[in-house]
């Protein structure tokens, strides 16, 4: 079992992503009883950060600060976190599935050589082994794995695993190290990038995704307003990214964004299997189409048959009078 666990924190618009904290939690289901440090990289002050790892059951942050890792590389990042390696000998690494987390951690775990578990959805120890859970055939079936040697490399998926109590009574320590960042084949010089408003898609408890049968842009209006109401997010099918009602950026599927909100609520979505790759590992599903007969209608949990032009508003409607 291990004595002493990184997880590798994840940033955005100076704020930790809440796969941070639910990472810490599966590094503690991992083994109660290891040490958790937490790895942070970049060029700004990180003290609040860390002390947030720490309120979420990190015992100690170790921060790398450098001007090259102000913008991510996977040069960069893997130079950082090897030297916390080299230096602490943890007996695992665990870290979100995220778009940072895929491209990092292969690298890692070739330049440790050893096994990497991805995108695991849950974690159980059984006896003196750790036993994953993650997802194959586009959601369709679930694998679990053991590993074998002495060294446990995994990311978990966003939203699934409990984040641990805020407790801002506990205490740890907080270092900063200063590494040599250096023979970087990729610099970036400059990040332009689309931004969206509210609560992150990935990590949202509510998830509001629209499909070809919203018809424009202005049909995603009204599915903003609900998102807002219920503090989700908006997403969107293949479908309707193609026909520009709204950004590639909200593309949920097998070449979009994978999702697993609490509630996912499906807006003239008709349910092709790349599109249900991306959501269907959600915890409650409702589906609103007007066609009996789609295939959305086949994993939801609860199902409205009507004009989605009319079921939305009163269903904003009814949610208002309930925040009344």
């Amino acid at each position: 079992m291990s004595d002493k666990l990184l997880v590798i924190g994840e940033e955005k618009d100076g704020e930790l992503r809440n796969v941070t904290f639910e990472a810490i939690a599966a590094a503690k289901k991992i083994n109660e009883n290891s040490e958790i440090v937490g790895v942070l990289c970049g060029a700004k002050d990180m003290k609040n950060q860390g002390e947030e790892m720490i309120a979420y059951g990190a015992d100690r942050v170790i921060a790398i600060k450098h001007d090259r890792l102000d913008a991510y590389t996977s040069e960069g990042y893997s130079q950082a976190v090897m030297s916390v390696v080299d230096d602490e000998s943890p007996n695992g690494i665990v870290m979100g599935h995220t778009s940072i987390g895929k491209d990092l951690t292969p690298k890692i775990a070739s330049k440790l050589n050893v096994g990497l578990i991805s995108d695991a959805t849950d974690i159980d120890v059984e006896g003196d082994d750790v036993v994953f859970t993650r997802p194959i055939y586009s959601g369709k079936a679930f694998e679990k794995k053991v590993i074998i040697d002495d060294f446990i490399f995994a990311t978990i998926r966003p939203n699934n695993i409990p984040m641990l109590e805020h407790d801002e009574s506990r205490s740890g320590e907080f270092e900063e190290k200063d590494v040599d960042i250096k023979d970087l084949k990729t610099v970036i010089k400059d990040v332009i990038r689309k931004t969206s408003e509210g609560v992150d898609m990935s990590e949202a408890s509510v998830v509001i995704a629209g499909g070809r049968g919203v018809r424009s842009s202005e049909g995603f209006e009204p599915l903003y307003e609900l998102a807002e109401l219920l503090g989700g997010a908006v997403g969107a099918s293949r479908g309707a990214c193609d026909a520009e009602y709204c950004d590639y950026s909200l593309q949920i599927g097998q070449t979009g964004k994978v999702v697993t909100p609490d509630l996912y609520i499906a807006v003239g979505v008709s349910g092709a299997i790349q599109h249900l790759a991306g959501m269907s590992n959600s915890k409650v599903i409702v589906a609103i189409n007007k066609d009996p007969e789609a295939n959305i209608f086949n994993v939801a949990d609860y199902g409205i048959v009507g004009d989605l032009f009319e079921v939305v508003p009163l269903l904003i409607e009814e949610i208002k009078k309930l925040k009344e």
